[in-house]
């Protein structure tokens, strides 16, 4: 399945855009593709990537109608609750003080982080596609945050669909566009794609939309940390649908 090719109208109603939209994206090499005459095909799972970046790059504008159609996607195939991050947020995975000092190390302490919930199937896989994510392009979307999750996605990856959160005690370089350091870090890892983009979706949000961070560096601890990241979800839930 992850090695499927899509034609462009089913590529862009894949990843809800204007077939228009997509082809100029696609002619500016934007994403792999292959030509077929003059039809386009795209690989699922370099267009779920690039789709990725996408979003996590979208400003506040663009993102809050991309957001809308996340949410209603999800509400259509499943019951899931609006309040996607603190329901994904795991127990036992939130880390107050982790002390990585590179990116390397950021990594590989957030799969441990996430392993010691019993919810991984394979951590030296995820590992393995976040290291090949950061390597494809930075995670950090600015402001001191970073979303990591895998490259590609494995729907096998984890027992069910968990964010881990930690902080840093002092902000180390990621690779952000804005030049700055990163203290806080969010690991995605959802075994539904459709999933994973609502709450990367949620997730920039909160993050350019609220005071989430500067509380997260301000919490006395993790259960603090977590207290914050549901009272921001709910407020911009109570402000926005």
């Amino acid at each position: 399945m992850s090695f499927e090719h899509l034609s462009l109208k089913k590529a862009a109603a894949f990843v809800r855009m204007d077939e228009r939209e997509l082809r100029h994206a696609a002619r500016r090499g934007e994403i792999p593709h292959s030509k077929r005459g003059d039809d386009l095909f795209f690989e699922r799972r370099m267009l779920e990537e690039w789709n990725q970046r996408r979003i996590m790059g979208l400003p506040a504008v663009k993102l809050a109608p991309e957001h809308v159609l996340a949410t209603n996607s999800e509400r259509s195939r499943t019951d899931s609750p609006d309040a996607v991050v603190q329901e994904l947020l795991a127990r036992g995975a939130v880390e107050a003080c982790l002390q990585s000092r590179t990116k390397p190390a950021v990594l590989r302490d957030m799969v441990a982080i996430s392993d010691a919930t019993g919810n991984l199937f394979d951590p030296a896989l995820l590992l393995s596609g976040l290291e090949e994510r950061e390597a494809a392009a930075s995670t950090a979307v600015g402001g001191g945050a970073a979303f990591l999750h895998a490259r590609f996605h494995d729907p096998y990856l984890a027992a069910e669909s968990f964010i881990s959160l930690a902080r840093t005690p002092s902000p180390i370089f990621f690779g952000a566009q804005d030049g700055e350091g990163t203290d806080i870090f969010f690991l995605v890892c959802c075994t539904d794609h459709s999933k994973h983009l609502h709450a990367l979706a949620r997730l920039c949000l909160l993050v350019h939309g609220t005071g989430l961070l500067d509380g997260l560096r301000a919490a006395a601890g993790a259960d603090e940390m977590r207290e914050l990241v549901s009272a921001a979800e709910n407020e911009w839930l109570g402000a926005n649908v």
